[in-house]
């Protein structure tokens, strides 16, 4: 997992699931996600998350 996608965990605390990549790029962009941030959720090789479990998921697969 990136450094960009380990901080993201600080900003999913109160997302409800399911959550689409969208979803999840305009909660991360209102809660003061980085630049760098923002791109790995853009990164992410899934589109819809049914669980945190698979969102940590998908964070890990990042380069």
């Amino acid at each position: 997992m990136t450094d960009s996608g380990a901080a993201l965990h600080e900003y999913l605390a109160g997302l409800e699931y399911p959550v689409s990549r969208e979803d999840l790029i305009r909660w991360c962009q209102e809660n003061g996600a980085s630049t760098e941030q923002l791109q790995a959720v853009r990164a992410l090789p899934v589109d819809q998350f049914s669980s945190p479990t698979e969102l940590t998921e998908a964070l890990g697969t990042l380069p």
